[in-house]
């Protein structure tokens, strides 16, 4: 009888909770219209945390749609003074707002609907440009292996939901299933019994952004080695292909002659599952704007991302490169206890980066510019460096041909935006579109007029133009991320004869915004609508290409540059 009544106990709580998924979710999308909207709330007048927090306890399976509103606005001002806000702003992006959750819902009172209509005709107009700054990181942030309580897991789902629906101009291009996603990563968070499935969730939600900005959210998450298996390391180097894994490089030959392993031979089963399965279950858990940068991402040997098992010794199924038949292969992982293993990947990884930092091209021909590594200044003193870079850049002039390859971050913001811009382009450089978010109306975007100097191009008094004549070539690929896009968006106009090569870029232009989660999570995600001139997009999709350029294995395995390649043939 006593086991009988404590399963009906156990059933009565869990119905309970179960059927104040509703509430919950009702009262998600009215906290952060509140949020984002309600003067006392977004003014920061009155902390939007603490009433989430309260507001939560006195949700229960009794609670309506009304009564969750009316707990969360019953201390807020009712009252407001002067007129509506005007947003008379004509280029806007608008195509992410959406309030059917309140007003076509009929659980939901006139009243009600009124109330909130009201909040947002009187919404209050921030000066931040929608920008926040990172949590600080508490000394005492929470033990690994806790769990959130409910509330607390209620409130980070909140603000990720919020972010999205306020802060992410990109909202419209998630997929079309995410609020049925969403509904259901909510019933997981109210049931979630674990820290581990809890930062699952977390990591499922921020991958369903789409938005390589966000990618790196994976670090932050306590149970990142179990749940992206990153406990142990493989004896070779490799790249992933849609359908396989190309093996580059044998960083331990023993260990891989041991499993019969060689460079060029494909791996296409990881312990049974197939690649195409295993870069979907990645796919899941991982934030990135397309799959060219996702797999560009797992290809990474440090992230070391692509295993689906703890265990040291993985089951892997080899295509030999000699004779294309399959095999099964058990291979020894390396486990960086072994501090001479650990010594040797260490050398390895030093030794790739190395060779990466000295690829340039060298041709009498060519001016070659490498983004990440442009020039110095640290010999130069500050009242000769306009003539020092006008100095290269007559210099690059005489050549036949210009590179400038984009395949990294910008170390140097001004290189393009300022001396670039001011040696060749004319005044009137309009590459693109910057949408901002909307101070009077969140949750839309305006276009930056470009007639605000600072953001398309500087104000330089009496510039002079020398147009460059000669050809001029653009090297891209998932690397080019972010200011490295919009760089290579300010070239292509500079130099209309350009020819852009490679692969499909990151698909994150624009500013990043950071939302603090918790004292263990921040949010980084893209916070600005990037577009050509015509409004073609580029979130997502990337920068234009005039030749995609694909790799083949045997191109890997020799280490080739098919861009160096392809423009080297150019001058000829």
């Amino acid at each position: 009888m006593k086991k009988l009544l404590s399963i009906f106990c156990i059933i009565l709580v869990q119905s309970s909770v179960y059927g104040q998924k509703d509430q919950y979710r009702l009262l998600i999308k009215t906290w952060n219209f509140l949020k984002y909207y309600h003067p006392d709330l977004a003014s920061a007048k009155k902390d939007a945390d603490s009433l989430f927090l309260t507001t939560v306890e006195k949700v229960n399976d009794q609670s309506d749609a009304n009564s969750v509103i009316k707990v969360l606005t019953e201390n807020l001002n009712h009252k407001f003074s002067g007129t509506p806000v005007n947003d008379q702003e004509k280029d806007i992006l608008s195509a992410n707002q959406d309030f059917k959750w309140y007003q076509k819902n009929k659980k939901i009172s006139t009243e009600n609907k009124a109330l909130l209509k009201d909040i947002y005709d009187h919404r209050f107009i921030s000066d931040t440009g929608g920008k926040q700054k990172p949590g600080d990181k508490k000394k005492d942030s929470s033990p690994k292996d806790k769990n959130f309580a409910l509330p607390e897991r209620l409130l980070i789902f909140a603000k990720i939901q919020g972010s999205i629906d306020y802060l992410y101009p990109h909202k419209y291009l998630m997929p079309k299933n995410s609020d049925a996603y969403f509904t259901d990563l909510l019933d997981q968070t109210i049931h979630c019994s674990s820290r581990k499935d809890f930062d699952i969730i977390l990591a499922k939600a921020v991958a369903k952004m789409e938005d390589s900005h966000a990618f790196n959210f994976y670090n932050q998450l306590n149970y990142k080695n179990e749940i992206y298996h990153r406990l142990y390391y493989p004896p070779f180097d490799y790249v992933i292909f849609d359908d396989h894994l190309l093996i580059t490089d044998l960083i331990f030959p023993e260990i891989c002659s041991k499993a019969n392993i060689h460079t060029g031979d494909r791996i296409m089963k990881i312990n049974g599952k197939s690649i195409p399965e295993v870069i979907k279950e990645k796919q899941e858990l991982l934030s990135s704007s397309n799959r060219e940068t996702l797999l560009h991402m797992l290809s990474d040997y440090q992230r070391n991302l692509i295993w689906t098992d703890d265990n040291l010794q993985k089951e892997l199924t080899i295509q030999s490169k000699e004779n294309h038949t399959s095999y099964p292969a058990k291979v020894d992982f390396l486990n960086f206890t072994d501090k001479q293993q650990l010594a040797t990947v260490t050398e390895y990884i030093k030794g790739k980066i190395r060779t990466k930092d000295n690829h340039t091209m060298n041709h009498k021909d060519i001016a070659y510019f490498k983004i990440n590594d442009v020039i110095s200044f640290s010999t130069v003193p500050e009242d000769k460096q306009d003539g020092y870079m006008d100095s290269i850049f007559t210099e690059a002039s005489s050549k036949k041909a210009m590179v400038f390859d984009m395949r990294g971050y910008p170390d140097w913001g001004g290189f393009v935006f300022h001396y670039i811009y001011k040696y060749f382009s004319p005044v009137n450089n309009h590459f693109g579109k910057y949408y901002k978010p909307n101070i009077k109306n969140r949750g839309t975007y305006i276009a930056i007029s470009y007639k605000e100097f600072g953001h398309y191009y500087p104000k330089i008094e009496d510039k002079t133009v020398h147009p460059y004549k000669g050809k001029v070539f653009i090297i891209v690929n998932p690397e080019t991320l972010s200011m490295s896009e919009w760089n290579t968006m300010n070239l292509q106009k500079v130099f209309p004869q350009a020819l852009t090569i490679g692969q499909k870029t990151a698909g994150a232009d624009g500013d990043t915004t950071t939302v603090p989660l918790t004292d263990d999570y921040d949010l980084v995600f893209t916070a600005n609508g990037i577009f050509y001139d015509d409004n073609t997009p580029t979130q997502k999709v990337g920068v234009r290409i005039n030749e995609m350029i694909r790799y083949t294995d045997d191109d890997l395995i020799r280490k080739r540059d098919l861009e160096f390649e392809r423009v080297l043939k150019e001058i000829k």
